[in-house]
């Protein structure tokens, strides 16, 4: 009698240990991957693009200006600083996790990273140059003549390569290991009863059913004011501007939630200050939903859970301009 009540709690451990290896499965959220299949040399190459603000007109705007690494990939403003300080027309979205959108841009006019890397360079509301004069740039500098050289072949640089090794270095850009996906992984010490109780309220009340999979958004496009219109004076339309089918005005990329408390301020238009209000408003306006302030808690305190490692390496030492080299026209 003994050996077979032994033999019944062993089961029932096993069994709970079991359901707890595979509780990732049986969530609508996975935990973010490490990175895997990468091309070293393109990465380095394209850590070095990635900071080097000589591919801009001023000589003084780079990929990391707006995506700020270590401002978890944004800038935190309403909208970017771009060329003679002109205001950009919309908020940063953060690179960080980025590889795993379903496409590019709030609007989804990329494709892929890619496709995205080139749009900056040439924008002058942005970067303000062009790829013929960034190209020039790089091809006068013998530092970047033999690492284009030494990854891609050719000592012929063009924009395909340089977009494609930007993309490559994004691709690290990745954030494991948050304490959300650790509690995913089995260790239910990972996060409060308050944060758990956050992710239950956000599951039941439906905000599961756009932001979900590894990066908890990134996946859909969804009108932003599903219950009640979106009030703004921006002037972004979203998806409306790629498709121009009326059925898409104000469909925008869902954002992902991964490193949210970074990436600050809130919505295309970068409204919402705060993560309180952000929740408060977007209860309101997709899910009709009048968050009390304990339920408003929680759910900021699930969200906050969801920041992971931070992308940590050496700042590139970006090779050296020559005499040749164009020369920046930060004034003009």
């Amino acid at each position: 009698m003994k050996i077979k009540t032994l033999i019944l709690y062993l089961f029932f451990i096993s069994t709970i240990a079991c359901s707890s290896s595979i509780l990732a499965n049986d969530e609508p959220v996975k935990p973010i991957a490490p990175v895997k299949e990468i091309n070293l040399g393109q990465v380095e190459l394209g850590k070095k693009l990635f900071f080097d603000p000589r591919l801009s007109r001023s000589g003084f705007i780079s990929c990391n200006s707006c995506h700020n690494l270590s401002m978890g990939g944004t800038d935190n403003l309403k909208t970017s600083i771009g060329h003679k300080w002109q205001q950009g027309p919309i908020n940063s979205p953060t690179v960080l996790n980025s590889s795993l959108n379903i496409a590019q841009f709030w609007d989804g006019r990329a494709a892929d990273l890619k496709e995205q890397a080139g749009g900056p360079i040439a924008n002058p509301g942005e970067m303000a140059s062009t790829h013929t004069l960034a190209l020039d740039v790089l091809q006068s500098i013998p530092a970047y003549v033999r690492e284009f050289k030494q990854v891609f072949g050719t000592t012929e640089i063009n924009i395909e390569y340089v977009t494609e090794a930007i993309a490559e270095f994004e691709k690290t850009l990745v954030t494991p290991n948050s304490r959300f996906d650790q509690w995913l992984l089995g260790d239910e010490n990972a996060i409060t009863s308050t944060e758990l109780a956050g992710y239950s309220l956000f599951k039941n009340i439906g905000c599961i059913a756009c932001h979900n999979g590894e990066s908890l958004g990134g996946n859909s496009f969804q009108k932003m004011g599903l219950v009640s219109p979106y009030v703004t004076t921006n002037k972004a339309e979203g998806l409306f501007g790629v498709t121009g089918k009326d059925m898409d005005r104000f469909k925008f990329k869902v954002p992902t939630l991964r490193n949210i408390e970074l990436t600050y301020p809130y919505f295309h238009d970068g409204e919402a200050a705060t993560l309180t209000e952000a929740v408060s408003i977007m209860g309101k306006l997709q899910l009709g939903q009048n968050f009390t302030q304990e339920n408003n808690a929680k759910i900021v305190a699930f969200l906050k859970t969801l920041t992971g490692d931070q992308p940590s390496f050496i700042i590139p030492l970006l090779p050296a301009s020559v005499d040749k080299t164009p020369k920046p026209t930060p004034f003009d």
